[in-house]
């Protein structure tokens, strides 16, 4: 999948690859949600009507000039006009996605808006949500009520009985918020029915960012080995993996895998993760990062897990939609659903958010060959293993874990294995007793 180069790229191919991945997420159908994006001579690039949403072409992309002239092969969406009416009301914005995503939909048809909150980053992604009262579709009407909300400086707007509309400074900006509202909405949903969620204060969100560490030294030479190549292949192709099997968001989760000693190469940050490539992974030695990158923001994390864990190998530090839905509601996930949830997993503690930042209380001591995944509070899942593969794999193993458990709550409750089957499970699968 190529990068999304907003200098380089046509609007046209920008377009037909976000809603690509929007298809592909499951975020809209084949009829529904349009995205635009308005150019340097004012030309707006839009997506058609009645149009297959997942098979577009570049060629199906059309183009409405200042003038009001239309170039191509169909009609602009029906949802065009309220387009322009954001783009009237807003000069800076410059690309706007709609769609019926389900669980923001989920929203608009409760007339709720979700609170972003929940997670440090979705505050800063998606900045206050507005809300717009119901219209008709494709009216002057709906119109009017969005680009007042967006008048008022939100970025991101629930629509009533609708879906939901956001704009950005560029495609990738807008796309970024869209995924990371969506995600939102999902986590939220999914703490309601295991619990109920707890939400973060603006206080906490602000210490969140005062407390991530100095960035560490650079490094005055660097070089790449065969073997230290061949990691940065590993990490890319699985980073892309995880967003495919929606593992991970392009604002959040990091990878790392341990190279030799206490060295490791990690993904960086400011990169949406579906972009990752090989140049952008970064090498951490000796306590010092390559040279003119910046790696992750959790580099102190990884760092003090691989010094106190030597078993570990690598890292992966995300958010999922259901294992965060235990996360965020404080609910204990119980992983003696079937035998392969808990020989992978054994038990995941939760640890109190902002305990990543405390030097006295340091996450790396609650790992062990036993416990190989935590969740902490209102921030993230960080699982590990003795290869990234292996970590890769508990990864989706927690998640299909806490999805079940989720979508089993409307049945009944959890029945779990019992006490003498985990032993035995114990004793065949990880030889102890």
């Amino acid at each position: 999948m190529q990068k999304l180069d907003t200098v380089l790229l046509h609007p046209a191919d920008q377009i037909t690859e976000i809603i690509r991945r929007i298809y592909r997420a499951g975020m809209t159908t084949t009829s529904g949600g349009n995205i635009s994006i308005k150019d340097e001579e004012g030309n707006i690039w839009v997506t058609p009507s009645a149009i297959d949403k997942g098979s577009l072409k570049r060629t199906d992309i059309m183009c409405v000039k200042p003038d009001g002239s239309i170039i191509g092969p169909h009609k602009p969406s029906s949802e065009y006009p309220f387009h322009i009416a954001i783009y009237l009301a807003r000069p800076d914005i410059k690309s706007i996605i709609h769609a019926h995503p389900p669980a923001l939909v989920s929203f608009s048809i409760v007339r709720q808006i979700p609170n972003t909150n929940v997670i440090p980053q979705a505050k800063h992604v998606c900045g206050p949500i507005g809300y717009a009262p119901y219209a008709i579709p494709g009216g002057e009407e709906l119109g009017r009520n969005i680009a007042l909300e967006f008048e008022k400086g939100f970025n991101a707007v629930i629509m009533e009985n609708h879906g939901t509309v956001v704009g950005g400074t560029d495609l990738k900006d807008t796309f970024i918020r869209f995924e990371t509202l969506e995600f939102v909405a999902r986590t939220i949903i999914g703490a309601h029915t295991v619990g109920n969620p707890v939400f973060l204060t603006d206080t906490q969100i602000d210490f969140f960012d005062s407390h991530i560490p100095a960035d560490l030294p650079e490094m005055k030479t660097v070089s790449h080995p065969a073997d230290e190549l061949a990691i940065r292949g590993e990490i890319s192709n699985l980073v892309r993996r995880a967003c495919d099997q929606g593992l991970m968001i392009s604002s959040y989760g990091t990878v790392s895998v341990r190279w030799k000693g206490d060295d490791f190469l990690i993904t960086p940050r400011n990169i949406p993760r579906w972009e990752i490539g090989l140049d952008d992974i970064i090498q951490i030695k000796s306590g010092m990062r390559e040279p003119g990158k910046l790696p992750s923001k959790a580099v102190s994390v990884h760092q003090e897990i691989y010094r106190l864990n030597p078993h570990i190998h690598s890292i992966i530090i995300t958010q999922t939609p259901n294992i965060m839905a235990y996360g965020v509601s404080n609910m204990k996930m119980d992983v003696r659903t079937i035998p392969e949830s808990w020989i992978f997993l054994q038990d995941i503690p939760i640890l109190p958010f902002g305990m990543q930042f405390s030097m006295e209380e340091n996450i790396s001591k609650a790992f062990s060959k036993n416990t190989p995944a935590i969740i902490i509070q209102n921030d993230s899942a960080i699982v590990t293993g003795q290869s990234l593969l292996q970590a890769f794999d508990r990864l989706e193993v927690a998640e299909f874990s806490a999805k079940s458990l989720i979508m089993s709550k409307p049945l009944g409750e959890l029945v779990p294995i019992g006490s003498e089957q985990i032993q035995a499970l114990r004793e065949k699968f990880l030889g102890n007793s």
